[in-house]
């Protein structure tokens, strides 16, 4: 299905200003339908040519959650005209609301049309109508309204009367995301003194919450809030954004907090016609969110300092090793307690990572990065070799990442050190040759939810007669232990066309 830019873009003549003015009624219309009962449908005039009546194409659709929907089908992307669309052409000509006309129907479904003309205003103040809205309630559930049915429908036509004026939506704050409390969450409708004139039973329910047991209607507002606070400075600033409201602003959402629990409340100024007239306000009970999201918070600052407990004991461990290796005279018994250092510190880069990460997953980049300069620095041979990373690895989460970083180390230092052996020492005067140059590339790429690495250098190769499974390193012993048990992958070890080794590593990326 396309977007709304896409229709817009390939359809009609509308301009950047227009597609965005139009994508942040879309993101904001939901209050709008559910307190009118109604399905929303955004029509935009399409290309036509000179002296044709206009056509109209649906690009935005939204049904209401209060309400049943008047249509069971999706109608974005459908083009209507002729005596269908007489309504949206009035409202779109006429630059006025809508409202002539008798039920039509759907199928078995009476619905009543209205349009609401969508108007822009221009950086030079120019206000122009650039979309209609489609308002269709369906009628087949019709009763007498409620008291809180009807404070719906009179700020639902407040808020038309706005987008026909070109002041809804309005312009979101930077940083805010669509995320708000809606009309079911609890609603307020305050006077233009700021007082309140109604009140849902669920914002009855959220002031009660915060600690105000008596009936909201009547209450000034911006006071009570600042008084429920309790922390006098944000109730300061609640009961502002409040007023902010009342003087046709539209403020940033704020959280009030008191008693142990935490509203979200969202100011709306009420302008029709350009005349302040009161305000709406929406509220939601956010306590237990915001309870879950302070124990995962805990949650994860524990996980972070595990990680940095671990990375501190294995350079713990790796300085202990280090100064056993020291003490050791056997040359085979220093090599391996060497070899021990540089796979207990691989395994602390991951955790060094995650430590700094909220997340249990690392940028697995920089790691590989670190390793394979360690690889060069401590390797045994008196070539200078040059590391180089093609692809990216990107995001692996933890347990992926520990196993991985043990096979590139040791698949590193085995092209380093077998690939480009030291030169045995031969007698006679020493002469200083060209210092010669060796590569090892490490590539990596993600196909079919899969991992895919290849270290190759442009070493002497592998002997003829080599085979993984029966070589009695150590290092290879844990590739391949790694390799096809906790990576799930397989391993392969061969010579390369042009000379030297490669060694290609696949690993599933899927749920283990």
């Amino acid at each position: 299905m396309s977007t709304l830019r896409d229709l817009a873009e390939e359809h009609t003549a509308l301009g950047p200003a227009d597609i965005d003015h139009l994508t942040r009624l879309a993101g904001d219309w939901q209050l709008l339908s559910d307190l009118s009962f109604a399905d929303l449908l955004l029509w935009v005039p399409v290309r036509t040519e000179p002296g044709r009546p206009r056509d109209f194409l649906c690009v935005a659709q939204v049904r209401p959650t209060t309400a049943p929907t008047a249509y069971q089908d999706d109608q974005v992307g459908k083009i209507v005209g002729g005596p269908e669309v007489a309504h949206l052409d009035i409202a779109y000509a006429q630059g006025r609301i809508w409202r002539e006309g008798d039920p039509v129907w759907y199928g078995d479904t009476p619905a009543r049309h209205e349009a609401i003309p969508v108007r822009l205003r221009g950086e030079d103040e120019n206000i122009e109508v650039v979309a209609v809205i489609g308002r269709d309630t369906n009628l087949s559930t019709a009763r007498t309204p409620s008291q809180l049915e009807l404070n719906y429908l009179t700020t639902a036509d407040d808020l038309a009367q706005m987008v026909a004026d070109g002041t809804f939506p309005p312009k979101r704050h930077q940083g805010e995301t669509t995320s708000a409390p809606r009309v079911g969450d609890g609603l307020i409708r305050l006077d233009a003194g700021g007082k309140v004139t109604y009140a849902s039973p669920n914002a009855q329910s959220a002031y009660r919450r915060l600690g105000f047991n008596a009936h909201l209607v009547g209450e000034e507002l911006s006071v009570l809030s600042s008084r429920l606070a309790a922390d006098p400075l944000e109730g300061t600033d609640a009961a502002e954004r409040i007023l902010t409201s009342l003087r046709g602003e539209s403020p940033p959402r704020k959280e009030v907090e008191a008693r142990g629990a935490t509203v979200l409340m969202r100011a709306l100024p009420l302008m029709p016609a350009g005349v302040p007239i009161g305000a709406l306000v929406l509220v939601r009970d956010v306590t237990d969110v915001r309870r879950r999201d302070r124990a995962l918070m805990t949650k994860d600052a524990t996980i972070r300092e595990i990680h940095h407990r671990v990375k501190n004991n294995l350079q713990t461990v790796a300085a202990l090793l280090r100064l056993q290796a020291r003490r050791v005279d056997a040359p085979e018994a220093k090599m391996a307690l060497e070899e021990s250092v540089r796979r207990v510190a691989s395994i602390a880069l991951v955790h060094e990572t995650l430590s700094m990460s909220s997340e249990e997953a690392v940028e697995f980049d920089g790691i590989v990065d670190r390793v394979a300069t360690a690889a060069t620095e401590v390797a045994a041979t008196e070539m200078t070799v040059k590391m180089r990373r093609e692809g990216t690895f990107g995001v692996l989460p933890a347990e992926i990442a520990t196993s991985l970083v043990m096979v590139l180390n040791e698949l590193l230092i085995n092209a380093v050190e077998h690939g480009f052996p030291a030169p045995p020492e031969e007698g006679g005067p020493s002469v200083t040759p060209p210092e010669p140059v060796g590569e090892v590339v490490v590539s990596a790429h993600r196909f079919r939810k899969q991992l895919h690495v290849t270290v190759a250098d442009n070493g002497q190769g592998l002997p003829e007669d080599f085979r993984a499974d029966a070589s009695g390193r150590l290092g290879l012993q844990i590739v391949r232990a790694l390799a096809t048990g906790e990576l799930r992958g397989s391993i392969e070890l061969r010579n390369r066309a042009g000379g030297g080794t490669e060694a290609v590593l696949v690993v599933p990326l899927g749920k283990r």
